[in-house]
């Protein structure tokens, strides 16, 4: 039983290596290329819209209600960043559905790039919107003595946040395969119908907590 797609190696020379990690994030960077070309091509302005862009509209509109609720008072300007981290952990998990694949996700080093995307984006919007001085001080508040544990807890937190996404999506993938060995039959497909559903919760945890961490670091801007 494999712990991480890190461990199926599809071609080696020395020390570089093309693995199951980084072959099927490519294949999920394709996918949500090629679909968000296919969905916007031909998105209309007029009164009277397609159906398909009608839902559409519905589920951006509400994303953004989620992200205003999380603290975010312009999340317009965040919902790419955000959206995409959702939508590839989100695809990420319902791909599972296909014998061959195994999700990236499944990888520390997939979590690991994700949360630091966060840790650095998170310095980024709050250093546009207050300034590289003003958010600089926000690492010494209450007092100048909190400098040091404000940094660990920006490291901690990129950690915790990698941690917790690979051992929930290694975890699920483990289960499923020990249930498939053990009873090949009706029960695994209720848990991989089960794992679907966990893996768009941890989507929806990472995104959320993506979204506070941007609407801290943004906090005395928009306060």
């Amino acid at each position: 039983m494999r712990l991480s797609p890190d461990e199926v190696i599809f071609w080696q020379n020395g020390f570089f290596k093309l693995n199951a990690t980084i072959v099927w994030t490519w294949v999920l960077m394709l996918i949500l290329v090629l679909g968000s070309r296919l969905v916007t091509r031909r998105l209309s302005s007029a009164v009277h819209i397609p159906r398909w862009q009608n839902i559409l509209e519905i589920i951006v509109l509400g994303i953004l209600q989620q992200l205003k609720e999380v603290g975010l008072k312009h999340p317009e300007k965040h919902i790419g960043f955000l959206g995409t981290l959702f939508l590839f952990i989100a695809i990420a998990s319902l791909c599972t559905i296909f014998p061959i694949y195994e999700p990236p996700t499944g990888s520390l080093s997939t979590t690991a790039a994700l949360a630091i995307s966060v840790f650095i984006a998170s310095p980024m919007f709050g250093i546009r919107e207050q300034g590289f001085v003003g958010y600089l001080k926000t690492y010494l508040e209450p007092t100048p003595l909190m400098l040091p544990f404000n940094l660990i807890g920006e490291v901690s937190r990129t950690l915790a946040m990698a941690i917790r996404l690979f051992g929930n999506m290694m975890s699920g993938t483990m289960i499923l395969a020990i249930l498939l060995a053990i009873t090949p039959l009706i029960f695994p497909i209720v848990m991989s119908l089960l794992g679907l559903l966990t893996g768009m919760v941890q989507a929806y945890i990472f995104s959320i907590i993506s979204t506070v961490y941007i609407a801290a670091a943004m906090q005395s801007s928009e306060g």
